[in-house]
């Protein structure tokens, strides 16, 4: 199993826009192939508008073959146009 943590950071006033999208990606990403589950956060303190998706997959050919889907490009081609305030981050941690 590898956890993939997705960071994003949120331009204001798009917390709703981008919660949306949010759930329709993981209900995408509940019927990819190697995908156990994952769960959107929200930072309460700090920065307003930074959300971390934290994302489980069998192993991380499972998780590069969904990012590399169209499904999953367009949606992100989307969000850095129109709700992003900056690159979203990705960081993979390995069990064992």
């Amino acid at each position: 199993m590898v956890t993939i943590g997705m960071n994003y950071q949120v331009l204001p006033g798009k917390e709703e826009v981008f919660e949306g999208a949010c759930r329709k990606v993981l209900e995408v990403m509940d019927g990819a192939a190697g995908h156990d589950h994952s769960q959107i956060f929200r930072a309460i303190d700090g920065t307003p508008a930074q959300y971390l998706i934290v994302s489980r997959w069998n192993d991380e050919s499972a998780f590069q073959a969904f990012i590399q889907s169209d499904t999953f490009k367009k949606v992100t081609s989307w969000g850095r146009d129109n709700i992003l305030a900056g690159r979203p981050s990705h960081t993979t941690y390995r069990e064992g």
